[in-house]
């Protein structure tokens, strides 16, 4: 600590101007007291005047002054500022959501809700054996990294370069090529830690100073098995897809994988629970697989919604309608998983649609009657974003996912 008091007044410091204005506001004061004491009521009046002005220079100069020195610790200066009280003061008040899944689509939906609460914990798959998270998988034994690095960019309150950062894929031709940066940013931290993957998930969300938590369902290194209707079964999440026959069951290799306690944690506490919006049997389902998973959910107080995808996907979700998602999310975990869900019951464009027929995916049936005959409350709307692709439009989403809640339990700010 300086032992030289007078650094405060140093040329630049921005701190003796605002000093000398409340002192200056001070001795105002002073001047008004004495004034208010004369028995002229026109001098006594000027008192007053005097003791007003001064205290508004004492204020404005202790305002200032504290501004100045807490700005010196934010880079954006006094917008930063109003963005922390901003996020301290109201969307830490706002409802503690749990949003369980993987893929984009989680991603896109809590990079809109991290703007209605600071609350929000994603659970994320780690089951994925394709691209760059399958090769880190295989080289240094660790659970797939993917899934949880956009969940944490999502989540980022770090400058937009960070985020970019984490999401550069090498495409040169290199012994990196088609890694993601990040991807490789938390595998170097899993060694950091001596091979403990949530804690390098929690020291990389410091870098990032995410807003909310990010968690793995799992630390065990996890694969998928899929059993198909014609009885022959498939190892290995990006193998799943199979367009010669339906998913009959899914499957978690070893069986005896445990969630993480972060993850119990949070659905215990929970308000408000989201299922997906993402692949149902490879982004969806994997988590309820996990031994005590579906268990934490069924016991928990929150109102569990399951957000259902817009189009099928090939191989995987082929002829589904909206109801046949939820029978198996049903069938792989418990009766009363749910409590409500939201499905999006717009038509897209038939150009739009001309693009997804050769891929085999059409849109989701919004079959509403037959959820509801499952027991499960059900908003139909709007949900559809047209551009290249026919998906979530995140805006109309989240403000029917808040919707939702609001409309079906009571929310405290």
């Amino acid at each position: 600590m300086s032992k030289n008091p007078l650094k405060w007044l140093y040329p630049g410091m921005k701190i003796k101007r605002w000093l000398f204005t409340a002192l200056f506001g001070i001795i105002v004061v002073g001047v008004g007291a004495v004034l208010t004491a004369e028995s002229y009521t026109f001098v006594s009046t000027l008192g007053i005047v005097w003791i007003l002005c001064g205290m508004i220079l004492i204020v404005m100069g202790m305002g200032k002054m504290i501004v100045s020195l807490l700005t010196l610790f934010l880079p954006k200066g006094e917008r930063e500022l109003i963005n922390i009280l901003y996020q301290r003061r109201y969307l830490e008040r706002g409802p503690k959501i749990v949003v369980i899944g993987g893929g984009h689509g989680l991603s896109h939906l809590i990079f809109g809700l991290k703007e209605y609460t600071a609350n929000i914990t994603a659970i994320v798959t780690v089951a994925d054996s394709g691209g760059s998270s399958g090769r880190l998988r295989e080289e240094f034994n660790i659970v797939a990294p993917g899934d949880i690095r956009n969940c944490l960019v999502a989540l980022a309150d770090a400058p937009a370069l960070m985020g970019e950062l984490f999401q550069f894929r090498f495409s040169k031709d290199s012994a990196l090529k088609g890694h993601n940066f990040g991807n490789l940013f938390l595998t170097a931290m899993v060694q950091l830690t001596g091979g403990d993957f949530e804690r390098a998930v929690k020291e990389t969300s410091k870098v990032l100073a995410i807003r909310g938590k990010v968690v793995p369902a799992t630390v065990s290194n996890v694969h998928l098995i899929a059993e198909y209707e014609d009885g022959n079964k498939t190892e290995g999440e990006a193998k799943i897809p199979n367009p010669n026959s339906r998913i009959k069951k899914l499957f978690l290799t070893p069986q005896n994988a445990k969630p993480t306690a972060d993850a119990l944690a949070a659905i215990e506490e929970a308000d408000i629970i989201v299922l997906g919006p993402g692949s149902l049997y490879t982004s969806v389902i994997p988590n309820l697989l996990i031994e005590g998973m579906a268990e934490a959910m069924v016991n928990s107080k929150a109102f569990k919604i399951y957000i259902c995808n817009v189009m099928t996907q090939h191989g995987e979700t082929d002829r589904y309608s909206a109801s046949d998602h939820v029978k198996a999310i049903v069938e792989h975990s418990k009766k009363n998983i749910l409590d409500a869900c939201l499905i999006n019951n717009a038509e897209a464009p038939k150009d739009a649609l001309n693009r997804y027929e050769g891929e085999e995916s059409f849109p989701v049936k919004a079959d509403v009657e037959e959820i509801q005959k499952m027991g499960f409350r059900v908003a139909a709307t709007d949900l559809l974003g047209v551009t290249d692709y026919v998906r979530h439009d995140s805006a109309k989403l989240n403000q029917a996912l808040i919707n939702l809640i609001e409309t079906y339990r009571v929310i405290k700010r």
